[in-house]
């Protein structure tokens, strides 16, 4: 447990961030209820608040990317990381306190999400499953928001955080069917793990189990076993440039 203090420091850091907050937690709310709105005039399927509950979710787990990357970045130029590398702290103790602060965000998102989804009249079965898949997909995007923050500066994070939200949001299928728009879309959309998620969860929310979705699910496993390796040697490689 090596790793506490720093990540204990972490985790004040992001909490104490109101704009973190906010788009964390207000924003994913706002967009339930308005959506829903939306929902009542044009009658579309995908914008009631079952279906787009798990979209949301993931969406909004992109900014775990940015805070994460940020804050790390911000550490690398301010010196204080280089403070820490005379502790006898080891690079994977490094990543666990700037992951480990960020999955009660995460987790917080999520329920809140399907509380307001709920209240709005939503119908879910399997969320503890549905949960699983989604916390799996916070690990995925925050070990993008350690890369990040070791291979940018801060401006530069900045501005990839911003394309990456954007990526995130148009190819998650959280707003839209990738598969009935098909092209370029459903394409690039399916070989990123956020649209896989946002199936496997809302076949679990619906109650139509994993059936089909096993090669979605090894997808995202995948994803989440190369970033969390990518992560790791890009953490290191920014220890040995300071």
């Amino acid at each position: 447990m090596k790793f506490y203090q720093l990540a204990l420091r972490n985790l004040k850091e992001v909490y104490r961030d109101k704009v973190t907050m906010l788009l964390g937690i207000v924003m994913p709310v706002g967009f339930l209820v308005l959506f829903s709105s939306i929902q009542k005039g044009v009658q579309l399927d995908i914008f009631k608040p079952a279906s787009l509950a798990p979209g949301i979710i993931v969406f909004c787990f992109a900014f775990l990317t940015m805070f994460c990357s940020i804050l790390i970045a911000k550490d690398r130029q301010n010196a204080f990381l280089i403070r820490l590398y005379t502790t006898p702290l080891k690079p994977k103790d490094y990543i666990l306190s700037y992951t480990l602060p960020f999955i009660p965000l995460a987790i917080l998102q999520t329920i809140i999400c399907f509380v307001i989804a709920i209240i709005l009249g939503a119908e879910f079965t399997n969320v503890f499953a549905a949960s699983l898949i989604l916390m799996m997909t916070a690990f995925i995007f925050i070990f993008l928001g350690v890369i990040f923050g070791s291979l940018f500066t801060l401006n530069q994070v900045s501005a990839v955080g911003s394309i990456f939200i954007t990526i995130a949001s148009l190819f998650s299928g959280a707003w839209m069917d990738l598969k009935m728009i098909g092209g370029v879309f459903d394409t690039f959309g399916y070989a990123l793990p956020f649209a896989h998620s946002v199936d496997i969860s809302r076949a679990l929310l619906f109650g139509k189990g994993m059936s089909g979705l096993y090669g979605s699910l090894w997808v995202m496993i995948g994803y989440l076993a190369v970033l969390s390796v990518v992560s790791y040697f890009a953490f290191k490689k920014a220890m040995k440039k300071i």
